[in-house]
């Protein structure tokens, strides 16, 4: 077996990885992500991810790797965007079709809290990493000057805004200010994630019950 200029491997034998042909350049990209998200899923911690892992779960040399990402950094980022957009799906598809606005916010929180549960690895990804570039915004509202990639990345909270918005407008809310009582109500939902991630075995109530109580009292949902 011998490497192609590429650093893609390629075999006489039909054994192993073949050259990619013209315009698949992307899907090899698509299969680096999706073998970082397995390794991320399997070892449910990202030091796990190495440019030498992802490549082997991949079935590729390292140096294929460089073709589509300059670093371990890169591929986290991508991964990032992917969990991202999942975290947004999983919310709207739990909303979907619930007329009520109330259970409509409480169908969304539920389902982050679930992701966050079921998921640790990811969620981790997503709200537990250190970042050495954090994008700096003016002000808390000023959420139009972040970064075009994280203007992205946050829809999922926006769905949240939206939903308490609904709820205020139906007159099921006492919210003054949806935007900032949606962002005490994600960052509740963050705390309550993430003290049955790191202190497991704390006697807390079932995960559902606390949703529900930080849906109702954060959101200030009118009986």
């Amino acid at each position: 077996m011998k490497s192609d200029s590429t650093g893609s491997a390629t075999s006489a034998g039909g054994g192993g990885r073949t050259r990619n042909r013209r315009g698949e350049g992307g899907l090899l990209r698509d299969e680096i992500v999706a073998a970082a998200e397995r390794l991320l899923e399997r070892e449910g911690d990202e030091e796990a991810l190495t440019l030498r892992s992802v490549a082997r779960e991949a079935g590729i040399s390292a140096p294929s790797i460089y073709t589509h990402f300059a670093d371990r950094e890169a591929i986290l980022e991508a991964v990032l965007d992917i969990a991202f957009e999942r975290l947004r799906r999983l919310v709207l598809d739990a909303a979907e079709g619930v007329e009520d606005p109330v259970e409509r916010l409480r169908s969304g929180c539920h389902a982050y809290a679930r992701f966050g549960m079921e998921e640790p690895a990811r969620y981790r990804v997503l709200f537990g990493r250190q970042r050495a570039n954090r994008p700096k915004i003016g002000s808390p509202r000023d959420i139009t000057e972040l970064p075009e990639v994280w203007r992205h990345r946050l829809e999922s909270f926006m769905t949240l805004v939206e939903a308490l918005d609904g709820c205020v407008k139906a007159g099921r809310s006492a919210s003054l200010d949806p935007f900032a009582d949606a962002t005490t109500l994600w960052t509740s939902l963050h705390g309550a994630v993430a003290m049955r991630q790191f202190i497991p075995g704390f006697p807390l109530p079932p995960v559902e019950r606390t949703v529900d109580d930080l849906v109702e009292r954060v959101a200030l949902i009118r009986s």
